[in-house]
């Protein structure tokens, strides 16, 4: 690629894939194509676009309501994604939709997408922007889903807040060979897993890196689906 004669924005983006995502280790290049793909600056509150690629995480101000939620940074999302080992025919279910940006990368990886948010307000913000950019394999929920979502079992995962613990729901929601990937602990000290469903009652957790990021929102709300 010769960003050289890259417009500003495509520049920006190719900056943050080869600045601060690929010295993160992710060097999967399906991954790597769906950060380029997808446009990140589409996903972010229109008054923080400028920043969209910025090293760091964004409040989800959604027309000047704080949410109290905000879009990890781009390095964490794009390592999550890559460690979920996604393959075309994947179902996979996200916990914590925010802005719709990450449910779009999975997307952009898998079949289907099944994306839970509790907050009916990032998730009509979120249903929008997926909307605009014809993200079309994406569902997005209103609810709870810290300890689980109905009975489907998927081939993926990811919970996009921290968990002091994993619920073992989450755990059985999973399909025979499917990966839940979870940040866990409690600040300052916590680790991003990712947990293989091995057999029936079996599972196998494999350590990837530390981090931190918020805790997940888990109050009951009722359920309401788009």
């Amino acid at each position: 690629m010769n960003h050289i004669a890259l417009s500003e924005l495509e520049r920006a983006r190719y900056y943050m894939v080869e600045q601060q995502i690929r010295p993160w280790n992710v060097s999967d290049e399906n991954v790597l194509q769906a950060l380029v793909a997808v446009q990140r600056e589409r996903f972010v509150p229109p008054s923080l676009r400028s920043s969209a690629f910025s090293d760091t995480e964004l409040p989800l101000i959604i027309n000047a309501v704080d949410t109290h939620e905000t879009m990890l940074s781009p390095k964490v999302e794009a390592r999550l994604t890559q460690e979920l080992l996604l393959q075309p025919s994947d179902g996979v279910l996200e916990i914590g939709t925010g802005s719709g940006y990450q449910a779009a990368l999975l997307a952009h990886l898998s079949q289907q997408v099944t994306s839970i948010e509790i907050d009916s307000k990032l998730a009509a913000f979120a249903q929008e922007n997926l909307q605009r950019n014809n993200v079309r394999n994406v569902k997005v929920e209103v609810g709870d889903a810290h300890a689980g979502w109905g009975t489907t079992e998927y081939d993926a995962i990811l919970v996009t807040g921290s968990v002091p613990v994993i619920p073992d729901a989450l755990k059985y929601q999973l399909c025979i060979g499917g990966r839940l990937v979870v940040v866990v602990g409690q600040n300052p000290v916590m680790t991003a897993v990712r947990i293989t469903r091995t057999s029936a009652a079996s599972f196998e957790t494999t350590p990837l890196f530390d981090t931190w990021i918020k805790p997940l929102r888990g109050t009951a709300v009722s359920q309401f689906r788009f």
